[in-house]
């Protein structure tokens, strides 16, 4: 049922990097990365952070700073946390080996379910499915598996997997049948879109015999989220090659991160607390700014640049001088900031 599909997936994707020269530390590296970002995107990174950190023990040894600094065009920098802690504790609690068992990967801080498979299949070769959204959606149309996208569906084909229900899938390598089927739902077996005519499962595939194969699986209706408008004000202290400002923390957007002095100017949330807001009568419209866009927030940014003095005068809060390098993981909005003035 599988050999067009493997030799097809073998055959267009052996070159990606990750699969070029394999190691287990490559494929848990690769599968977080993986995550909510691009393969194309994935591409572009991923050899320039294995020449920064090699090896779990020097991925170890970093700071979270490093690695997130490392980790920079990638998005979502609680990965690279992640990803840091839980070479962390293989080292600590496996001698820097990354265990073969999936009761142990599992307990590591940073690996989830799917990243312990994923490193048991794709890493080890061993029978195991790694149900990502890609492979959730082609096992459901491959198999006519019905009911809505999500845990509950996931947890079916695990079970259906682990009861020996998808012999077709079970002969196969592990690593080969994972690889082919994310390739698959990445390629052909679109969420929005099935191009069934050139999918390598065609003839067996239920979804694909059907008169809608995007009926599989269902997709539940998301409710139309409420946007708010919001303004900020991003207070620039720039001392030579030092700027003032403070590191995100863990509840906040873009956590790890720093961030210039930023102070709610107005908002339609005012439940909001990301930000302090601002006491003053600041007259703002005036200002340089700029627009960007973070969860269901459409925030408009004011910029202040003034001296250190006149922030004292004004302003208070937890703030620290940082020096401005290429080594500092600066948030994107105060990149913007320091680039408007």
């Amino acid at each position: 049922m599988f050999k067009k599909l493997l030799k097809w997936s073998k055959d267009t994707y052996t070159e990606l990097p990750w699969r070029r020269n394999r190691t287990v530390y490559k494929t848990l590296v690769s599968e977080i990365m993986l995550q909510q970002t691009t393969v194309g995107t994935v591409q572009n990174h991923f050899e320039r952070f294995l020449l920064i950190y090699p090896d779990i023990e020097t991925l170890a040894s970093s700071t979270e700073e490093e690695i997130c600094v490392a980790w920079k065009g990638l998005g979502y920098y609680r990965r690279a946390r992640n990803l840091r802690k839980a070479a962390i504790d293989i080292v600590e609690n496996f001698n820097g080996k990354i265990p073969t068992k999936y009761e142990d990967l599992i307990s590591i801080t940073g690996i989830g379910e799917y990243t312990a498979n994923a490193i048991l299949s794709i890493g080890q070769n061993k029978s195991a499915l790694s149900i990502d959204a890609n492979i959730e959606r082609v096992v459901s149309r491959i198999y006519g598996i019905q009911g809505a996208k999500g845990p509950k569906l996931q947890k079916l084909i695990k079970k259906k997997f682990e009861d020996g229900e998808f012999p077709e899938i079970t002969k196969c390598k592990g690593r080969d049948i994972n690889e082919a089927l994310m390739d698959l739902g990445r390629i052909y077996c679109q969420a929005r879109s099935a191009n069934c005519v050139g999918c390598p499962v065609y003839k067996d595939c239920v979804a694909g015999n059907s008169k809608d194969a995007l009926e599989y699986p269902e997709i539940p209706v998301k409710k139309i989220a409420k946007t708010y408008e919001l303004d900020l004000l991003r207070v620039i202290v720039k001392e030579k090659d030092s700027i003032l400002g403070y590191r995100k923390a863990d509840d906040q957007w873009l956590s790890g991160q720093i961030e210039c002095p930023t102070f709610i100017l107005k908002s339609e949330d005012k439940k909001l607390k990301q930000y302090p807001e601002l006491d003053s009568k600041l007259s703002y419209k005036k200002l340089k700014k700029y627009k960007t866009a973070i969860t269901k927030y459409k925030i408009t940014n004011y910029i202040l640049e003034i001296s250190h003095a006149e922030f004292k005068k004004s302003y208070t809060g937890a703030f620290r001088k940082y020096k401005l390098n290429e080594k500092l993981n600066i948030s994107t909005a105060t990149t913007k900031a320091l680039d408007k003035i």
